[in-house]
């Protein structure tokens, strides 16, 4: 092709390849950085000694609560802000109600004191949810078929209010029922813990990528309890086709509250997040589950991906649709590689 026969022929200036030529220059013009300020470690931890592997998700192992104490000062060196943690407990102690779900002496109140007496810089968030202490599973409390909105909102505040007073900075509420930020911040203000902040799960969807999480926490199979319990959670989590739904959600959660929202899950969801952002300008953050988590192990494992760059690169998406940070089981790693 002769120089007057090329596409640029008509514009002899514009050379976008100009800036990619060397990796100083790319890092120069780059839209979005990504830094293990973004993260938040997303941990399961559980009743016993030790860790213990998550066949499910391969590199994710179950911590003690003297593990867990360990991770968070491992947090605080590699300048990861916070941690977000689940509990695994006993079987035999999980019940229609959740009641171990308030329990003081539990696994995650234990957890937060020892991690915030460990490294009092890192932020400790507490899921807000039943469905790790239900024996069917469901994040709320059932009646002839139906999870119940206001019993289940009940059980969810005792939950919260136990979490701040061990020490939890942020409640993180992922149950979705209706309400739920508005009475647990009405109750925090009666307690006094006016400081304790609320990290909404406002657009949690109905989602297939949840399974290693529910084998991580021991979650019991949905319907398999009674004949009566529902088999799935879409009567009270997101339908995946809907997207303004989502903005309605948020709104109710901030009106209700919340200092800061979530999209879960995450990469499947940018769209939302993008939307989210846009029109509320709000910190807003993602939640890469365990099903994104697994899907990127498994490749890599196979060598059909390179891990390094694809955990990095999985994680700039949410920089790049508008997350103030994400949380993901990769923060420990990913901030590892930032640091190389």
């Amino acid at each position: 092709m002769s120089p007057s026969q090329s596409p640029l022929a008509a514009y002899p200036a514009l050379r976008l390849r100009r800036p990619r030529q060397a990796a100083w220059s790319r890092r120069l013009v780059r839209e979005s950085s990504l830094t293990p300020n973004d993260f938040i470690w997303s941990m399961v931890v559980h009743e016993g000694d030790g860790r213990v592997p998550v066949a499910a998700m391969p590199g994710v192992e179950r911590l003690s609560v003297k593990e867990a104490a360990k991770a968070a000062r491992e947090a605080q060196k590699l300048g990861i802000p916070a941690i977000a943690i689940f509990p695994q407990i006993d079987g035999a102690r999980k019940d229609p109600l959740g009641r171990h779900a308030a329990d003081p002496n539990g696994v995650i109140p234990n957890a937060v004191k020892a991690m915030k007496d460990a490294a009092p810089d890192i932020g400790v968030m507490c899921d807000v949810a039943l469905d790790p202490f239900t024996d069917h599973g469901h994040d709320g409390v059932i009646e002839d078929g139906r999870i119940l909105n206001e019993a289940t909102i009940e059980r969810l505040v005792e939950q919260g209010l136990m979490q701040a007073r061990a020490g939890c900075d942020i409640l993180a509420p992922s149950d979705m029922m209706d309400g739920r930020v508005g009475a647990l911040r009405t109750a925090l203000e009666a307690e006094g813990l006016i400081d304790t902040m609320i990290m909404s799960y406002a657009a949690k969807y109905a989602s297939a990528f949840y399974g290693p999480y529910r084998e991580a926490i021991g979650s019991a199979r949905l319907g398999a309890a009674a004949p009566n319990q529902p088999g799935d959670k879409a009567t009270y989590q997101m339908d995946p086709g809907n997207s303004d739904e989502a903005l309605r959600e948020v709104a109710l959660d901030l009106a209700e509250g919340a200092d800061m929202v979530m999209v879960k899950p995450g990469l499947p969801y940018l769209d939302i997040v993008r939307r989210v952002v846009e029109t509320f300008r709000v910190p807003t953050f993602a939640f890469q589950v365990s099903g994104e988590y697994a899907m990127i192990a498994a490749a890599t494992a196979n060598g059909w991906l390179d891990r390094d760059r694809a955990v990095l690169e999985s994680l700039m998406a949410f920089k790049r649709a508008g997350c103030a940070g994400v949380i993901t089981y990769f923060a420990p790693e990913a901030a590892r590689l930032l640091g190389a």
